[in-house]
């Protein structure tokens, strides 16, 4: 049963890698993974099927910020805005990469509405990169720094959540460690992050890109709609912009995703941006656009119950923990491999950290790491995989807004390129800070 998580990630990793449908190959995961923990075909499918309401609320509230940014691009704001754009980032290529990185970030803490900005700010700008020749893997490395690196670093908004979730785990098993020393335990770490943002910015994808000659199937009337309206500011446009205040306002408020969307989508209607008798054309726009993410996370959901539930990743835990010798770096390294492996399979640096401390702290505790090091162990484990897992929100989100036009493969294009770009550097950083601190 110990390998069963191993071999369901290797599954679901090498089927996404060969180009087989994303749900298919988290299915196929999911399948595996309850085979080898001795449960029937049927068994297994069933659990998963009933595990895939664990995102059901994050699933609805895609598709309804689907449908608001179809709203938004009918408005014909999304035409002011690239227009402006166009005249400002006029071959400043690095420039706009890094202020999506920024404008990401500030999505976690300052204003804290996490993944819903991105199929509201991004598609409009698709056909902008396409003008500036930019590489859209680099947009989406920009994208994952933003929603990933902050929380980890940055004790406001989620990364109070994800962290004060370090703090309590460390010490429902045993090792107390303040909020202040989390924080200073996933700094070194961090910078992995932005050394990888540097490296992707500024190396991999700092060249202009030829713009593929692909024709989008997914480019739908409401969005060519903005194409034909007047590229001046008008009051429909003001209107726009108060229902995307709305919708913020609502988010902070309820901090619901789903009532965020809903009542900016209302907003529309009420002030007139969209015919009422373009309604269902909205939606059915909106589905199109993010119904396949939004499912996405409906499957993930259901893969990472059947890790949990079937007790596969508690017998990985204890079996590794049989196995570690007395090397803090030997230890540190494969501690950090286990991390990456569970957050790929169950794709939430949040839901990681509980499992992860268990195995962790007795482990640390017992070589001698300090609290610190052991913080920023779980810390970096349960951060590994996030930005490299098909099953993400932090591969999703990018992946959601990129992919309007039907030109963004989400596994070649977002999961491969982030995890390169920041998996690899995080695990470097990650293990220096967990042997010196």
């Amino acid at each position: 049963m110990a390998w069963s998580v191993v071999v369901s990630v290797l599954v679901m990793t090498v089927l996404s890698l060969l180009r087989v449908n994303v749900i298919v190959a988290i299915l196929a995961a999911g399948i595996t993974g309850g085979l080898m923990a001795g449960l029937t075909l049927v068994e297994s499918l069933e659990l998963l099927i009933g595990g895939m309401g664990g995102q059901a609320n994050t699933a609805l509230s895609y598709v309804l910020l689907g449908a608001f940014a179809v709203s938004i691009a009918y408005s014909g704001i999304t035409s002011v805005l690239v227009r402006n754009l166009v005249n400002v980032m006029k071959g400043k290529r690095i420039v706009l990469l890094l202020s999506i990185a920024f404008i990401s970030s500030l999505s976690q803490f300052a204003i804290p509405v996490h993944i819903a900005f991105i199929p509201i700010l991004i598609p409009p700008m698709l056909k902008l990169f396409d003008k500036m020749r930019i590489d859209r893997r680099g947009v989406a490395t920009a994208l994952t720094f933003g929603l990933k690196a902050p929380y980890m670093a940055i004790p406001l908004g989620f990364g109070f959540l994800f962290q004060k979730t370090i703090r309590d785990a460390m010490s429902e098993n045993g090792a107390e460690v303040a909020l202040g020393e989390v924080t200073q335990a996933m700094l070194l770490p961090t910078m992995g992050m932005v050394v990888g943002l540097l490296i992707a910015v500024f190396i991999s994808y700092r060249k202009p890109k030829d713009a593929r000659q692909i024709e989008s199937e997914a480019s739908v009337d409401l969005m060519n709609a903005a194409e034909e309206k007047d590229t001046r500011f008008t009051k429909e446009h003001l209107f726009t912009i108060v229902a995307i205040v709305g919708a913020l306002a609502v988010q902070i408020v309820t901090q619901q995703l789903v009532l965020s969307a809903l009542a900016g989508l209302i907003l529309m209607f009420v002030f007139r941006i969209v015919p009422f008798n373009r309604g269902d054309k909205v939606v059915a726009e909106g589905v199109s656009m993010m119904g396949v993410i939004a499912f996405i996370m409906l499957v993930a959901s259901g893969y990472a119950t059947v890790l949990k539930d079937t007790g596969a990743v508690d017998v990985l835990v204890e079996n590794t923990s049989d196995i570690l010798g007395d090397n803090k770096a030997v230890i540190a390294f494969v501690l950090l491999l286990i991390g990456l492996i569970i957050t790929m399979g169950i794709g939430s640096s949040f839901s990681t950290v509980p499992i992860l401390a268990a195995l962790y702290v007795p482990i640390c505790t017992a070589v001698g790491f300090s609290p610190l090091a052991t913080a920023a162990l779980i810390g970096t484990a349960g951060a590994l995989g996030d930005a490299g897992s098909p099953a993400s929100d932090s591969t999703l989100g990018p992946t959601s807004g990129l992919n309007a036009d039907g030109r963004h493969n989400h596994i070649w294009d977002t999961v491969v390129p982030t995890f390169l770009h920041y998996n690899i550097p995080l695990f470097i950083f990650g293990w220096i800070t967990a042997i010196i601190l």
